[in-house]
């Protein structure tokens, strides 16, 4: 019997490659902010070798500096360009100004470089200014008549930034609305991203949401931690983390204003690694978890519960500190790597810990008095509950997630569960195998029956 099992599992793990196949030359969704607000930068030449040591696949800049769009020039690398809000006036009033814009800005870098959109100012509708608010839609239409007049194959998009706060209501997501003062506007902009196809680009910061509800369930929430996860009664879904339930109540802001196809865009989220006194969370921990998580949660391309099966494009803020910036601590201690170009903290981005070996320092964490068999998950436990264990498991220290990646020896079956089991048992071996290591807050447990199957094969102990 067992053997007969054996076999029909493989020809069940079969017909789920063919399924599966499509989300296996899915793109990458994981892009980076590279700042400049710094006098301690390394050249753009180290910074783009750097990228190419990482999972990096996208970056945004808040311009458009020739030398980094120069030394992008040839890699796999697609970047995200900026116009000033400064520039708006003169982008929205002047056709010319728009046309001479795309003549300096982007004629001389593509095809070489792939840029992928301009985002017209950044925040103008939170910004305070009615008449920068006003002038953003024809400045973004002037842009795109000139890009489509001088690179009309070059696909480059046009849009905007947006922070949250253009929202009056997110929680929970299902209840997502802008603010009515400026819904018109945003109406306006939103016919245009519809009819371009263009992205919505927003900022999600969990931490800030943290900071308003510094509670530890909250943090676990926030942090893509196991925990009781939160149920909106509007929709009858139940969300494991705020990434997902901040971007899912943009989907709901967007589809109250009638347009519920327009693609989301995260322009930038991030944690920053330490802080003033009373900036709750700010920790190297913490940022770690959270970007971590974050990673994690992509790869998976588990989506959202209001979007399952589809990982939205992010960019994680920042690539390195901007030591010039005004304000906290905080808002200088975003960068994942340092001037020097080492990281920070791991938070998985290099390619060795997305291809299956644990990245240098992630060395197994030492034994402690251990219990023995494998960490698998309780009867029961739901497909939300198993994905952010998912998430938080594969965003640790010394948990090697490869095996379950696209080509591993355990992705197939191609089901969360499965990569759940996977990545929990990981992280129950390698964080010392004490039984509170194979909790999860209640949904998973200890069993001495190997779950290992064909060719692959869990962690563990008899």
């Amino acid at each position: 019997m067992a053997a007969a099992r054996r076999s029909l599992f493989l020809v069940i793990a079969a017909a789920l490659f063919l399924v599966a196949l499509p989300l296996a030359k899915s793109q990458s969704y994981i892009g980076v902010n590279y700042g400049e607000v710094a006098d301690n930068l390394p050249p753009p030449d180290a910074t783009v070798r750097l990228l190419k040591s990482t999972t990096i696949s996208k970056v945004r800049l808040y311009g458009a500096d020739p030398a980094i769009l120069r030394a992008l020039a040839g890699t796999n690398i697609s970047v995200i360009i900026g116009a000033a809000n400064g520039d708006i006036a003169s982008l929205a009033s002047d056709p010319s100004a728009a046309a001479n814009w795309v003549s300096a800005n982007v004629l001389p870098f593509v095809p070489a470089t792939t840029i992928s959109v301009v985002a017209v100012g950044n925040e103008a509708f939170s910004s305070g200014d009615a008449a920068l608010a006003s002038q953003l839609l024809p400045a973004m239409q002037n842009l795109y008549s000139a890009l489509s007049a001088a690179a009309p194959s070059s696909g480059i998009k046009v849009s905007t930034v947006n922070i949250m706060s253009v929202l009056a209501q997110s929680d929970p997501p299902s209840s997502g609305a802008f603010h009515g003062d400026i819904l018109p506007s945003l109406k306006g902009l939103l016919a245009f991203l519809q009819k371009t196809s263009a992205p919505f680009m927003i900022n999600p910061y969990p931490y800030f949401a943290y900071q308003s509800d510094p509670r530890p369930e909250t943090l676990a929430f926030c942090l893509f931690q196991p925990n009781a996860g939160r149920h909106d009664a509007g929709s009858g879904l139940t969300y494991m983390n705020m990434f997902d339930a901040q971007v899912d109540a943009v989907r709901s802001a967007m589809t109250a204003a009638g347009f519920p196809g327009v693609e989301i865009v995260v322009a930038e989220t991030g944690w920053p690694y330490q802080g003033d006194q009373g900036e709750a969370g700010a920790t190297v921990e913490n940022a770690r978890a959270y970007n971590g998580g974050l990673v994690s949660h992509l790869r998976s391309l588990a989506g959202s519960p209001k979007a399952p099966g589809k990982s939205v494009d992010t960019y994680i803020f920042a690539l390195y500190d901007e030591d010039l910036k005004p304000g906290p601590t905080s808002e200088r201690s975003f960068g994942l790597f340092r001037p020097d170009l080492t990281a920070t903290y791991d938070a998985g981005l290099a390619k060795s810990s997305a291809t299956g070996a644990p990245a240098q320092g992630n060395s197994p964490a030492p034994k402690r008095s251990a219990a023995r068999g494998w960490c698998v998950p309780r009867e029961g436990a739901t497909d939300a509950e198993l994905q952010a264990n998912l998430d938080y498991a594969c965003g640790q220290p010394g948990v090697d997630c490869g095996p379950i990646q696209e080509g591993g020896a355990c992705y197939l079956p191609n089901t969360v569960r499965s990569h759940a089991a996977y990545a929990m048992n990981q992280y129950f071996q390698v964080s010392g195998r004490s039984t509170s290591d194979c909790d999860f807050s209640n949904s998973a447990i200890l069993t001495t029956d190997d779950p290992s199957y064909s060719t692959c094969v869990y962690q563990g102990s008899h």
